[in-house]
């Protein structure tokens, strides 16, 4: 039995070595969406980073741990929902607006404004 070696695209990449791993706009699912969007924590993080400006995950005052924190995070990357990149040891967080926006027109805005 061969075995066919993943490419780049269909690993989760998370080390600090590598490149995180963000969907093209394309890919972008909105039950992905949806689901990252369903929990209180993450919304909060969305509503955190929808001012523009990018945040670590220590900025958010979260009643989660660290570990908790960061699979928040990731969930909201894999979604196509926030984009990270590495800055050092850290990680830059900011809200995918733009592509959120040109793939599932009024989408963010109105969940936005339902929950706030």
């Amino acid at each position: 039995m061969s075995s066919t070696p993943l490419t780049q695209e269909q690993i989760s990449v998370d080390t600090p070595d590598a490149p995180l791993g963000h969907p093209a706009v394309e890919e972008i699912e909105l039950a992905a969406v949806l689901h990252a969007l369903s929990d209180p924590i993450r919304l909060k993080i969305v509503f955190g980073l929808a001012a523009g400006v990018p945040r670590t995950c220590k900025s958010f005052d979260l009643p989660v741990t660290k570990s908790t924190c960061t699979h928040h995070f990731k969930v909201l990357r894999e979604a196509g929902v926030i984009r990270q990149r590495l800055e050092g040891t850290t990680r830059l967080s900011t809200l995918r607006r733009d592509d959120l926006e040109q793939r599932f027109p009024g989408l963010l805005d109105s969940i936005l404004s339902a929950a706030s």
